[in-house]
Parts: C-alpha cells; sequence; structure tokens
C-alpha cells in the first residue's frame, strides 16, 4: 500500500467571511479565478515518497484521509464539492445583460400586478335582451337550447323560433297547430343540424333546420314529453307518463329502450360527456344515475335522494367526469354535488330559491344557477358559484319574474336566461377561454432564454 508524505494538501478555503455571490448563467461552469494554480501545479509536479504497508494501519490512513477531506490546510472546517459562484466584487459586468434583466423582470412585476388588478368580474347588466311573447311559464318544461352551430331554438306558444346568434336573425321553424298542444322540450343533436322537439300530445318528432321539415316522428310516450337528451344517435326521453326511452333515430322501430323507475313525472335528462351515464330527475324529489349499456334491464347504478322538491336542474361537470350538480324545486332550494363513483353527495348548498338551471363554466371552475320562486327574497337571479367550495361570488338580478331556464353558448362564453318576463337576456358571466399563451408562468418568463448569460 502506498502512502503520500505528511505533508497532505487539501484544497484551500474559499472565504471565511459571508461574501454574497452572484449567479448570472442558468447552470454552473467552474470558474479559474476560484482555483489555487499555483498549489494544484505543485501537487501534481512534485513527487511522492513511498512506504510499505506496515508502515500505517488502516485504521489510522482512514482517520488522515477524513482530517484531509474536512479541513483545510490550517485545520479549519471545510466542505468539499460545495458550489460557489464567483463574488460579486469580482464580476465582470456586462451592461446589455444587466440592462435585459433589469428591463424584462421589471415587465414580469408589472404583469403579474395588472393580473391581480384585472380579475374576472361579473357583468353590471346583460349584454342584449330579445323579446320571448307568450313562453310558457311552466317550471317542468324544456323549451330553450343552444346548439352546436350557434343556433338558439325557443318555444313560445305553439311556435318553434331559430335565433342565428351571429346573424341576428330569426326564423320560424315549426308551428303546432293542434288547439291545446304546443312544445314542451328541445334539444339540439350534436352536430347542430337536427331538432328533437317534444310535444304536450306525447308527441315528438325530428326537424331538419336547413330545410325546416319534419324528418320522422317518434313513438312511445303516453303523456306529455318534458324532457329530451342527445347522446350521439341515441335520442333519450322523459315523460309525465313516467317513462324513460332510448330512441336509435337511426332505426325503423326506434324505440331500443324503455324503463320505468320514477314513481311521478321525468322532469330533468342529462348525459354525461363520456355517453355512458344518464341522470334523470324526477318530481318525486329523486335523482337515477344509468349505465349506458345495462339500462334495458332496468337496473340503475344509484339512486340519489337528497332533495326535497323536483330535481329538473342536472348539469355534469366538464373537468371532473365523475361529478354531477342538481337543483331542487320551491320546497328545497339546494344545489347539490355528487359523486357519482359511490353515489353520495359531496356538498350541499341552500340557493334559499327555487332552482330551474344549472350551467357549468368550462374555462373557470364556476357554476350559474338560475332560480325562480323564493320566500326569502331571492327569486328571479342568476348566482355565480365558485367550485369546489360553493362560495357565492355573486348575483345577476333583471328579470322581473322567475327565470325558466338556462343554455350555454358553443364557445362557453355567453349563457342565455329565459324568464317568465317574457325575455331572453345574454349574460357574458363565463369569459373567454384561456389561452395558451397564458399559461406561461411569470416565473417561466424570468427565466426566459435571451436572459441567460453563458461564459
Amino acid at each position: 500500500m502506498s502512502r503520500f508524505d505528511g505533508d497532505w494538501y487539501s484544497p484551500t478555503r474559499l472565504h471565511d467571511s459571508p461574501t454574497q455571490y452572484h449567479f448570472p448563467g442558468d447552470r454552473f461552469i467552474p470558474n479559474r479565478s476560484l482555483m489555487d494554480l499555483d498549489q494544484a501545479h505543485t501537487l501534481l509536479t512534485s513527487r511522492t515518497r513511498e512506504v510499505s504497508d506496515s508502515t500505517i494501519s488502516q485504521d489510522e490512513y482512514r482517520r488522515k484521509l477524513e482530517e484531509n477531506l474536512s479541513c483545510d490546510k490550517e485545520g479549519r472546517p471545510f466542505r468539499m464539492l460545495v458550489f460557489r459562484g464567483s463574488p460579486k466584487s469580482s464580476k465582470k459586468s456586462i451592461p446589455f445583460i444587466e440592462e435585459m434583466q433589469q428591463q424584462d423582470e421589471a415587465e414580469a412585476l408589472y404583469n403579474m400586478n395588472t393580473k391581480l388588478s384585472q380579475l374576472r368580474r361579473l357583468p353590471k347588466k346583460e349584454s342584449r335582451v330579445l323579446d320571448a311573447p307568450r313562453i310558457n311559464d311552466d317550471y317542468y318544461l324544456n323549451i330553450m337550447d343552444w346548439g352546436k352551430r350557434n343556433i338558439l331554438a325557443i318555444a313560445l306558444g305553439s311556435d318553434l323560433y331559430l335565433w342565428n346568434a351571429e346573424t341576428g336573425k330569426s326564423e320560424k321553424l315549426m308551428q303546432v297547430d293542434d288547439q291545446g298542444d304546443y312544445p314542451t322540450s328541445i334539444a339540439w343533436s350534436e352536430d347542430g343540424r337536427r331538432v328533437a322537439v317534444g310535444r304536450l300530445s306525447s308527441k315528438l318528432q325530428l326537424w331538419d333546420s336547413e330545410t325546416s321539415k319534419p324528418i320522422r316522428s317518434l313513438e312511445g310516450h303516453d303523456d306529455r314529453v318534458g324532457t329530451v337528451a342527445w347522446n350521439g344517435q341515441i335520442l333519450t326521453s322523459g315523460s309525465r307518463d313516467r317513462s324513460i326511452i332510448n330512441h336509435d333515430v337511426r332505426a325503423r322501430y326506434s324505440m331500443s329502450c324503455r324503463v320505468q323507475m320514477h314513481s311521478e313525472e321525468v322532469c330533468g335528462l342529462k348525459w354525461s360527456s363520456s355517453g355512458n351515464k344518464l341522470a334523470s330527475g324526477g318530481n318525486e324529489n329523486l335523482i337515477y344515475i344509468w349505465e349506458a349499456s345495462m339500462m334495458c334491464s332496468s337496473n340503475f347504478l344509484y339512486r340519489c335522494n337528497g332533495h326535497r322538491a323536483a330535481v329538473k336542474a342536472l348539469a355534469w361537470c366538464p373537468y371532473q367526469s365523475n361529478v354531477l350538480a342538481s337543483g331542487g324545486g320551491t320546497l328545497d332550494g339546494c344545489i347539490k354535488i355528487w359523486n357519482i363513483q359511490k353515489g353520495t353527495c359531496i356538498n350541499s348548498i341552500d340557493a334559499k330559491a327555487q332552482i330551474c338551471g344549472l350551467e357549468w363554466n368550462r374555462h373557470h371552475k364556476e357554476i350559474l344557477s338560475g332560480h325562480g320562486f323564493s320566500a326569502t327574497g331571492h327569486q328571479n337571479e342568476l348566482c355565480l358559484w365558485k367550485y369546489p367550495s360553493m362560495s357565492k361570488l355573486g348575483e345577476l338580478k333583471c328579470h322581473s319574474s322567475r327565470v325558466l331556464q338556462l343554455s350555454q353558448s358553443p364557445d362557453g362564453s355567453t349563457v342565455v336566461s329565459a324568464g317568465a318576463d317574457e325575455t331572453l337576456r345574454f349574460w357574458e358571466v363565463f369569459g373567454q377561454p384561456v389561452t395558451d399563451d397564458s399559461r406561461v408562468s411569470d416565473l417561466d418568463s424570468l427565466l426566459s432564454f435571451k436572459r441567460s448569460l453563458i461564459r
């Protein structure tokens, strides 16, 4: 075993005094100003004398090795391989780089302050108001829907109108001539070309919005069809006859499934975005969750019984597929959030008013509720709630009568409320989608490539 002579050299301690260091680059590159080149040259060129293994024991060698690795040549504590930058006093300034750093840091701080001062706020009033004469003031109807092609369908009395949000033009799609009959439910197909219309007389029809002609009639119900919902080529309808029917609109005999689990009128239907689960709300205060592949067997996944009044308003969360929001009628006045994987209620908020509609904000974690009758002065308003805390962010009060229904624009920025005061009011309440540029944090901008100094 070889041994170096007693004058063993360890790296010299850089500094004892608390010196501030500056790290202008984005990685550590050794700095020659931190090296003792004379000492390094001596260690490389001087010869060491060898001794026999018997002159030093293994324990003594280990002890001397630890001493030399943990103390400098003057016996002071020292740690090897500690990252240190060059002292500020010895750093050569580069005016151009320093100027860029200062300018961009100031810009990033300004942007942060601007974002904090420009938090999204509720609009003070609606952006547009349309007249809706002869709209039916009935909580159990679903007579408005905003399609994918930016066309709003609305039933007014016995007529069904289409309003183009891009051109501002409206046209009559259909008129029910039978006395005592009128549209009671409306839903656009996913491609925005066909509209399903349920009627008081139990009839259910498909209409072509481009030709303004009926495509076909769908049979199966014995009473008014109060709610309809699309799932691809499957149209689901709910009726006052307490039944739910799945219609395959491609098949000659359209009825593919019929279930009757609700004990009173089915007044709300909503398919999940994935199309594998259906939520149905009834006038007996219950919600049923159905698996699409198991509906024909009449076996439901869960029965949710937390409400104390009819459940019309149903909305699946767009960013959590297993979360459903529901709203109860006048005697309940609660918004409930359900975990559909477990069939449990995870939150419940007393809105103190009849809940006629719910719409999730697809751009921010919020949900908007539309309200009807109330015994505590909270009637006829829209409320925005923060999710998941369900704290109230604000209220919108412009309708003079109860809000009957809500619907959302295809881009998710605007919500329209239909009121019993015979008006349609458009609210820019949800804001524009978050752009890719805004996802870059201010810290990332501070560390951008143009400020990185490589020596």
